[in-house]
């Protein structure tokens, strides 16, 4: 199942519809304005909590949570050892790593468990630069998590290559 992300609407106080391939609401993005740090919640059309993200308080290098029922799902950072490609890690909270890779600036990297890709993040499906898709190819997947793992590489990247605003 693909589902369309417009850019630049990952902003705290911005509140949008993600939609599936087929132009449907499939996630609401609440950007939370009046919180100490950075907070997005993902939500269900109709409007129960699936994911929070938060930028990580005190870390040494730039990180972020996505939390499931108060509780940490996913821990997001960069890899620090990484050659040719930025590559982030996304740490699950059972211990086991799920590795993002390839070309995050232009968005068109994978989200993969072991070797497999579990998700593809790609503008190629799209004439218009301000959309991205994210391509969730395992049934098993949880949808909710990838794209709140894909929000995170986003602001990342974005605050790490000084796009952000």
């Amino acid at each position: 199942m693909k589902y369309v992300v417009r850019e630049k609407m990952f902003a705290v106080g911005d509140d949008y519809w993600i939609e599936d391939e087929h132009g449907r609401r499939a996630f609401y993005v609440d950007g939370k304005v009046l919180r100490v740090r950075e907070t997005l919640e993902l939500q269900d059309p109709g409007g129960a909590v699936l994911a929070v993200i938060h930028k990580k308080l005190l870390s040494l290098r730039d990180a972020m949570t996505v939390e499931r029922d108060g509780q940490t799902l996913v821990t997001v950072k960069k890899k620090r050892l990484a050659l040719l490609h930025d590559v982030y890690r996304a740490e699950l909270a059972s211990g086991e790593e799920l590795e993002v890779r390839g070309d995050l600036i232009d968005k068109e990297y994978d989200i993969e468990y072991e070797g497999e890709r579990l998700a593809r993040i790609s503008r190629r499906w799209f004439s218009l630069r301000d959309s991205y898709a994210i391509d969730v190819e395992r049934e098993d997947a949880d949808p909710a998590m990838l794209i709140a793992v894909a929000v995170c590489v986003d602001r990342l990247v974005e605050k790490e290559h000084g796009e952000d605003g």
